[in-house]
């Protein structure tokens, strides 16, 4: 049985090609869901749909989903 893609699972499938893309930039924004947005070089485990943001400037790292995503600006 076949079932029609829900908006959100479309979405999802492209921001992983973007963050696919991206991990090759030296610097990436990331825009989560819930309005933060952070800049830098990226990570991304394909496999369990999560990453690393590094920003080497200010020192800062965080993890993020891929379904906690809204944008990858690149």
């Amino acid at each position: 049985m076949v079932r029609r893609a829900e908006d959100n699972e479309i979405d999802v499938i492209e921001l992983i090609k973007q963050l696919q893309e991206a991990r090759f930039q030296p610097s990436v924004r990331l825009v989560f869901k819930d309005g933060r947005e952070f800049d830098g070089a990226i990570t991304y485990q394909e496999r369990f749909g999560t990453g690393r943001l590094i920003n080497i400037q200010t020192e800062f790292s965080t993890e993020y989903n891929v379904y906690d995503l809204k944008e990858v600006i690149y």
